[in-house]
């Protein structure tokens, strides 16, 4: 078992330690609800729990002063940022959905497409666990006035809607196999 909060404490304090560790626990709480609806086993709730918990470690290393994250790297590098903690930390695969977390997935077509500061492959989540944790993170903010409250899927749609109707397909894929845990985990 990896102590989360000693990790998170290591690379934040005050009100930043507070909104990631919150934002934290909320993606967690929906990701196991969607992980017992879809069976999964105790060992890949905890893996689910403990990398939901993670998977913003790599904001402590960028520029996001509204919820206390003052490094000096933009924000869409927060996931690869965060692979390069954890696995440091030697949690290797706690680290891949730290990089395949943002949205839906990122493509090297949308990397170039839209010019982004990361390096050129894909990150787009490949097992049941990281899309799960990738789901999950959908419905919540870091906004400090917003950290509990879910999202309807119908305002996430919209979000993803300006990405392209390829990421509306996944989400809507994703809520094919795990909406069912809206209704349990809400």
């Amino acid at each position: 078992m990896v102590d989360v909060m000693a990790m998170l404490g290591r690379y934040f304090e005050g009100a930043g330690l507070e909104i990631v560790a919150t934002h934290g626990r909320v993606v967690a709480e929906l990701a196991l609800a969607v992980g017992h609806v879809a069976s999964l086993s105790p060992e890949e709730c905890t893996f689910i729990q403990e990398a939901a918990m993670l998977h913003d470690i790599g904001v402590c290393r960028v520029s996001a002063p509204g919820i206390g994250a003052l490094g000096p790297h933009p924000y869409i590098m927060h996931g690869i940022l965060g692979r390069e903690i954890l696995e440091r930390e030697g949690l290797s695969q706690h680290a891949l959905v730290c990089e395949r977390h943002i949205g839906v997935g990122l493509t090297i077509k949308d990397i170039a497409d839209q010019k982004l500061p990361l390096p050129p492959r894909d990150m787009v989540p490949r097992t049941t666990a990281e899309e799960i944790i990738c789901f999950a993170d959908l419905f919540f903010s870091k906004k400090p006035d917003r950290l509990s409250h879910r999202a309807p899927p119908e305002r996430v749609r919209e979000k993803l809607s300006g990405f392209g109707k390829d990421k509306l397909q996944i989400f809507d894929a994703w809520m094919e196999r795990f909406g069912a845990a809206l209704q349990v985990g809400g």
